[in-house]
């Protein structure tokens, strides 16, 4: 680091990776200011039918349904554990007499 001088806020060494960066950043909230411009039944419009389906399949909500879907079935699997348990030790009591 002698050769390098500093900025007050970062090493000169890292100007062209922040520049790079900061342009980088710029063609994303061009992107995003795009995208957000544009209701999504109106970006749905423009799509083909399979297109339509793909982001419908990718959406947060379905993400989210699918959670509690994994999350009910584990509920019931641990409740019929809980019954099937319950039966057997009847069923040891029954054969005992």
């Amino acid at each position: 680091m002698a050769g390098e001088e500093t900025n007050e806020d970062y090493p000169v060494g890292i100007h062209e990776y922040l520049s790079t960066f900061e342009n980088s950043i710029g063609v994303v909230d061009e992107m995003l200011k795009t995208k957000m411009s544009v209701s999504r039944n109106e970006m749905l419009q423009k799509l083909d039918p399979l297109e339509q389906v793909k982001v419908d399949s990718e959406h947060s909500v379905k993400q989210e349904l699918e959670r509690i879907r994994v999350y009910v079935n584990r509920v019931k699997e641990i409740t019929g554990k809980k019954k099937a348990s319950k039966l057997d030790i009847a069923n040891k009591g029954k054969s005992k007499n």
